[in-house]
Order: structure tokens, then sequence, then C-alpha cells
């Protein structure tokens, strides 16, 4: 009796054991033949967005292509190294585009490209990815709202430090009531991305791009 239920025991964690390693074989299975589909969805998404932040006439290069390193940065809220995509007429850079991250959002992290000309001045602003809540903090979505292209033009030269904060807070972006946490963490987001660009501007806009440079503005 006792071997029978010994054996059946046996039987039994062999065929868990099985049908655990055929489980993880499968999962690790998809995850091989999708993962290069979904990072090529989510890069086609981003060459979208950065088409909507660099006009055609600033560039004739291959924009996704030609990039500078940008390592882990406090000013841009990152944590790993990020490419910079650099926008060419001929052999001189007209615009960078950089992904920064604005930690602090409602609901968590705001993902964000930032495209600056050359001369400082902001080319456009888009949200790549958030979380923020459906049907009001989601107004920094371009197609919910015309927000985010209050950033289109701007530049220090254009609105001094104070300028860049929400008007609630003595600044002069607008935002909507009852949902400030959002766009004050994208306008601080955008106001250290132009800071990053005016420190590392030589290196974001060289001919031969080496990594740009770790510095931070001291606070």
């Amino acid at each position: 009796m006792r071997r029978t239920m010994a054996k059946a025991s046996v039987h039994a964690a062999a065929n868990l054991l099985f049908f655990a390693t055929l489980a993880t074989v499968v999962l690790a299975s998809t995850y091989f033949l999708t993962r290069d589909s979904i990072a090529k969805s989510v890069e086609d998404e981003k060459l979208k967005l950065i088409a909507q932040v660099v006009p055609q006439e600033l560039f004739d290069n291959a924009i996704v292509q030609d990039t500078v390193q940008v390592p882990a940065s406090e000013l841009l809220g990152t944590s790993d190294t990020t490419a910079a995509y650099v926008a060419r007429l001929g052999s001189e850079a007209s615009a960078v585009v950089l992904q920064p991250i604005a930690p602090d959002g409602y609901s968590g992290k705001i993902f964000l490209i930032v495209a600056i000309r050359s001369n400082g001045e902001l080319s456009g602003v888009r949200v790549v990815s958030h979380r923020e809540t459906p049907g009001l903090g989601d107004y920094i979505e371009l197609p919910k709202s015309p927000w985010i292209k209050g950033f289109d033009g701007q530049s220090h030269e254009k609105r001094k430090e104070a300028a860049w904060k929400v008007k609630k807070d003595g600044g002069q972006f607008d935002y909507v009531a009852g949902a400030t946490i959002t766009p004050r963490a994208i306008v601080k987001a955008v106001h250290k991305s132009l800071l990053y660009f005016e420190q590392n501007r030589d290196q974001l806009l060289a001919a031969n791009p080496q990594p740009a440079a770790a510095k931070e503005a001291r606070k």
C-alpha cells in the first residue's frame, strides 16, 4: 500500500515537474519570438513621434540611425544610457531629440521626447508613454489636447528661469484645474532637458558624435 502511494506521489511529482518545465519553455520561446517585434513596434511609434517634433526641412539624414549615447543623467531623469537622435542637413546638425523621463507624474513616470534646435529653441515635445488618469491627466497627449504644443518655439532666451512653471506656481505654462501635478512634472522635465542640452551642446551636435558628458547642474 505504502509502495503504491509512494509510486503515485513520485508519478504526480514527475508530471508536475514536466508541465512546469514545459510552461517555462513555452513562455521563454514566446518571449524570444516576440521581443524583436515588440521592440520594432516601440521604435516605429517613436519614429512617428520624432517626425512630429522635427520638421522634414530640418534633416536629410537617417535620424533614427544617427545617435549619440547619453549617459544616465539626473537632469534627464534617466538611470541608464539612452540615445539622442541627431537631425542633420548635410553635415551640419540642426536639432537633437532627447528622451527624458519626468519621474514625478501623478501616477508615475512620464516618458517624453524633447526636440531642441541647434539654436537652443524647442522644436517640439511629445509624450511617449504615461499612466496618468484617463479623462483628467491625459490631456498631455496631443490627440486629446493641444497643450503639449505650448512648448513649441520656447527657449531659455524667451522664457527666463522663473517662467518654467505652471501658472499656479507663478510660471507661464497653462494647466487644467484639478490636474496640476502632471503638467508640473512635464514642464520641469522639459526645462531640465534644455539645461542638459546647453551643458552638452558641443557633444550632442558634433560632426563625429562622441558620448555626451555626464556633467550635471549643481543644485
